[in-house]
């Protein structure tokens, strides 16, 4: 049998994705205020000096550090899950 979800069950969340160049899967992190670490990920792109980026979340990866010139794109995905 197949179990039912009511609307109040289903929630959003928002998290930043991070595409390295010369990878197939972005980093997908979740953060308290993505909007913010997508404008400080966007800014640190268009900087010409390469600086090592590390951040704490509060996802599956609790810990990441990558080089910003190794940064493609960003992204500001929202999804919905059952909780």
């Amino acid at each position: 049998m197949a179990q039912q979800f009511n609307a109040q069950n289903i929630k959003k969340r928002t998290s930043v994705l991070v595409f390295l160049k010369g990878s197939t899967a972005p980093l997908v992190l979740y953060v308290e205020n993505p909007e913010e670490l997508y404008a400080e990920l966007k800014q640190t792109i268009k900087s010409a000096t390469a600086v090592l980026v590390e951040k704490e979340t509060s996802g599956p990866l609790k810990k990441v550090c990558f080089i910003s010139n190794q940064i493609a794109s960003v992204a500001i995905q929202e999804e919905q899950f059952v909780g």
